[in-house]
Parts: C-alpha cells; structure tokens; sequence
C-alpha cells in the first residue's frame, strides 16, 4: 500500500496525462500519411493492467472508447503468462478487438516492472492503405467486409521484441503503398515505445506502487468529477431520431433512434429500434456505438478533467446486436463513420432544447471523406489522398454556428494544406472557401459550410466519396431553418456534369474539376427575429447575398 502524501499522486496523475500527449506528438512526427501527421486522424495513450483507460491524446473523439477495447481483445486473446516484455500486438477487427473499420489499426504493448505487468500502451491510427478492392480501403459499394482490406485479428507482431516477419511481408504483399503502410506500422510501435519508457521512468521515480497508486487515484477522480457534474444535468427520459439517406447500394433511408435516460448518477442511451444492419458499409459496430455516446457524454457532463475509464463508468450502452449501430459479421464497416456520427448526433438532439447551453442544432452531420487516386504522369507513382472534409455546425440558442469546422465527431482534426496537396496529388486547389448555398438562416443561423474545387492535372484519376446527409438536411431547432445538403460534383472539361454524395470509383480525367461542397448548419430560432445588423454583417462577409437576404429576412429587410 503506498503512503505517498496528495501532492505527490496529483504530480503522478498530470505526468500520466502528460504521457498521452507525447505519444500524440510522437507519433504525429514519425508517420508517413498525411491522414495522420496531418489530418491527426488517430488516438493513442495508457491503460492500467487490466485494460482501464488511464490517458489519452486524441486527434478524433470517435476513438475514446477504442482503445481500452483493444488492449481487453490481447488479454481476451492471449494468456497473460504467454505475453512478455518486447511483445506488441496488432488489432483492427470491427466487431471486437476495440475496432471500427479495417483502416483504423489498433497497436498494444504490454508495460512490465520488474516481471510484474503493470499498464498497456496502446494507439489506433488510420493507415493509408490496407488492402482490400479499391484504393485506401475504402468502399462505398462494398457488401461484405472482406473485400474491404487486410484483417488482424488480434496477432503479435513483436515478440519480444523482435518483428514478426511473415506478418510484414503479408502486409506489404496485400497493400497498395506498402512503403507508407510499413512506415505507419514503425511510426506506431515507436510511440507505443515512448510511452513505456516514460512510465517507467515515473516508477523509477516514484516507486511501483506509489504510481499504481496514483492510477487508480487518477480513475477514481475521473468518477468522482463526473458524478459531481450530474448536478447541473436535466432528470428524465428523452428521445429522439433521425435518418441515414442510404448506405452506397441504394438501399435506404435507415433509422436510428435513441431514448436518453439521466438518472441519478446514470446516464443511459439507449438504441433499440434502430434499422437493421445494412447491406452497404454504412454500419456501425458495438466499440464505435460506445465511442459515439461516450463523445457526447463528456461534451454534455464537462467534468474538467481529461478522459479515463473513470468518468464514463456511470454509462450504460443498450443495442440489441444485428443493428445499423451493432453490425454482425460479415458486414461491410469502411463507412461506419456515418452510423456513428449519426448515433451520436441522435443524441445530441434529445437533448438539446434542455441543455441549450451545451448543445446545437444540426451540424454537417457526416465526416464527408473521400478518396482520391491517380497515377503521376511523371513517375507512373501511384498517389493516394485520403481526406475529412470541414462543413457548418449548428446555431446556439445564443450564437451562430461555427463554419468550416470538421464533424463534431473528428475534433482535432486538422485539414491537408493546400500545399502539401498540390506537392503530393496531381491536383490544383483552384477554389476553398465557404459557399452561398441557401440553408441554415435562423434568429442565430447555421455555421457554412465550404467548396472545394480540385481541378485534377494526371491523365487518369478516382474518385470515391462517403458524404451523409446528401437528401436529408442538418435539423433547425425552435422553428431554426433546416440547413443544406452535401454533395460533390465532377464538372467535365468533356461531357455533362456529374453530382452525388456516396459514389465509388468516380473516373476522373485530366482538365475535369471535382467539386466538393459541405453542407451548411441548422439555424436556432425563427428567421423573423434576427436582428438587422446581424444580417447586414452576414452580406458584409459574403455569407449571404443581398438577394438571399430578402428571402430569408423579408420583415428585417424592408426596414433597411
């Protein structure tokens, strides 16, 4: 038992945190796509011995029920008297194992003392490429998960230290950048390393059991900063629903219900009555159900404190399995990203109009990524570019929403500069900025969403795009306007126009632009009683035309 005094453990827990951080860094550093070390599309930190999360760096809140999931799936897997010092192990099955779709790549490394397994580093990153039948392992036609890329079903790939060859040479025969992929794979076992080394230099500090100690203290915090915050939450049961237009084979649209319950100290989301698992890749897995309302959860509670085990244990996930939210295998994932923005913004909208202050109304609502591939008419090198796209977020009750921000759900996330792009794509950006696209005009209005134009400059391209909320717009609140719809076009030097918002495998030509636009945030309150400067602010700043104006604000716009 330690006798370490408080000031002490406090020095420990924020070293612990600090810990999660420098894997971040590290790992953003090393990497070899600019899906991670720029877009920061991944999650890394430590968990204690049996799985607990104790920190994390996140790029993407999605990944903050992942990774716990991924260290229990090697402890499930893998007697604890079979792993040893060196050993790491790789992950990225959907359906256990802390998975979500087979791009995102789990990797977990035990931490011993002495003999004694005392924490687990672990990270999940996208990865490039994976395999599978289209480039970047994306498919938005898929209908069954093997032919979305490589499976690793929870195997060593270090043992002891030393790299298990034959599962390299697997990756690098099945994948199309097996250079990128392999760099990503060294890139995530060296950050797993950093984080080994620095909690072992605080227990050499501080003793074993003083930092074991001080974990445990760090997760019961967590729980008890939580359960504080239930205080300021609303009692009762809430519900709501909203729509998936389609998962990429026409089939659609698909259901996804919640009842939300907070009790005292509880906090229940419960799924039952959701669409059935699609035939399309639009599903989503129980780990990435978790995530979602995980996501929310902190964003509604606010308990001051970074992420760990502790502050989600008042949780309670309910989905009977077979779901569009907890899909069975062998059901297609790559887009499970849209199930899983959508379970959380369900959510978000029950609760809205009683946490006003905390909520929106309807964002971009989907990730809107695409995959963009090629040949250089130079080097005949393939290029792959992989890309979330920003759109408008919904209006506060007190403010409008924020423009060009990424999915609430990727967070940190970063765009790929327009130069990095144009050096590593066949590409010009001839055009980025937010649109004048009609949708989202409230007593606060809708953030905007943007255009993306990419005028493609190599002999032969694709395009693949995974945008949700093509039919269905962002939802208003308190008789807020709708917000508008995302969609990408391609605009042929020779031919018609193309438009559409889930396609797979677009051929592109040289001299053809393609056009990507983000839809615009729900508005909050009626369009009548937005102020006249406000408007005038909105057509100063090219928001709105002034004919857009009139329609929108006809009352406001007479007295001007």
């Amino acid at each position: 038992m330690s006798n370490a005094n408080p000031f002490t453990r406090e020095i420990i827990k924020n070293a612990l945190v600090a810990i999660g951080e420098e894997m971040f860094i590290a790992l953003k550093r090393t990497s070899m796509s600019p899906i991670i070390y720029e877009a920061l599309d991944y999650g890394i930190g430590l968990t204690d011995a049996t799985g607990q999360l104790i920190s994390q760096g996140n790029g993407i809140p999605g990944f903050i029920g992942t990774l716990d999931g991924a260290v229990r799936s090697v402890m499930e897997k893998f007697p604890l008297t079979d792993i040893l010092p060196g050993d790491m192990f790789i992950t990225n099955d959907p359906y256990g194992g802390g998975g979500t779709h087979l791009s995102d790549v789990s990797m977990i490394m035990p931490v011993f003392h002495k003999e004694r397994l005392i924490a687990w580093t672990a990270n999940k990153a996208h990865w490039t490429e994976v395999g599978g039948k289209d480039p970047g392992s994306f498919s938005s036609d898929a209908s069954e998960i093997y032919q979305e890329g490589l499976q690793f079903p929870t195997v060593r790939i270090y043992d002891r230290g030393r790299i298990n060859q034959a599962v390299v040479d697997i990756i690098a025969a099945n994948v199309r950048l097996p250079d990128m992929t392999l760099g990503d794979l060294h890139a995530c076992a060296a950050a797993l390393r950093v984080g080994e080394r620095r909690l072992l230099s605080i227990v050499a500090k501080y003793g074993e059991e003083t930092t074991l100690d001080a974990i445990e203290r760090l997760l019961e915090h967590g729980e008890a900063m939580t359960l504080a915050a239930f205080a300021s939450l609303p009692r009762g049961v809430f519900y709501a629903e909203d729509v998936i237009d389609e998962d990429g084979l026409g089939n659609g649209p698909f259901t996804v219900k919640v009842k939300v319950e907070i009790g005292e100290g509880r906090f229940v989301a419960d799924f039952t009555g959701s669409s059935l698992q699609a035939q399309g890749p639009i599903n989503n897995t129980l780990c990435g159900l978790q995530s979602a309302v995980r996501e929310v959860f902190m964003g509604v509670v606010r308990p001051g404190i970074a992420a760990n085990a502790g502050c989600f244990r008042p949780i309670e996930v309910i989905c009977p399995p077979g779901t569009i939210c907890t899909a069975q295998r062998p059901a297609p994932v790559s887009a499970y990203f849209e199930s899983m923005v959508a379970a959380a913004d369900v959510i978000r909208r029950a609760l809205a109009q009683v946490l006003p202050d905390r909520l929106i109304a309807g964002q971009l609502g989907s990730v809107c990524s695409m995959v963009l591939n090629g040949r250089n008419s130079i080097t005949n090198d393939e290029y792959l570019m992989v890309q979330p796209l920003v759109g408008g977020w919904g209006a506060g009750h007190d403010k409008d929403g924020e423009s060009g921000q990424f999915c609430v759900g990727n967070g940190e996330t970063s765009n790929i500069p327009v130069e990095l792009t144009e050096r590593c794509y066949e590409v010009l950006v001839e055009r980025y900025g937010f649109h004048h696209e009609e949708g989202g005009a409230g007593r606060h209005c809708g953030g905007r969403g943007v255009m993306l134009d990419y005028r493609i400059l190599s002999p032969k391209a694709w395009v693949s795009t995974f945008f949700g909320r093509g039919i269905t717009p962002p939802w208003g609140i308190d008789a807020g306007h709708e917000g508008s719809c995302n969609y990408a076009e391609v605009i042929r030097a020779q031919g018609p126009t193309e438009r559409f918002s889930r396609a797979n495998r677009v051929a592109l030509e040289e001299g053809d632009v393609l056009r990507l636009v983000t839809a615009n945030g729900g508005g909050w309150g009626p369009a009548k009683a937005r102020s006249l400067e406000a408007i005038q602010d909105d057509i100063k700043n090219e928001y709105i035309s002034v004919e857009q104006a009139r329609r929108y604000y006809p009352d406001q716009m007479s007295l001007a």
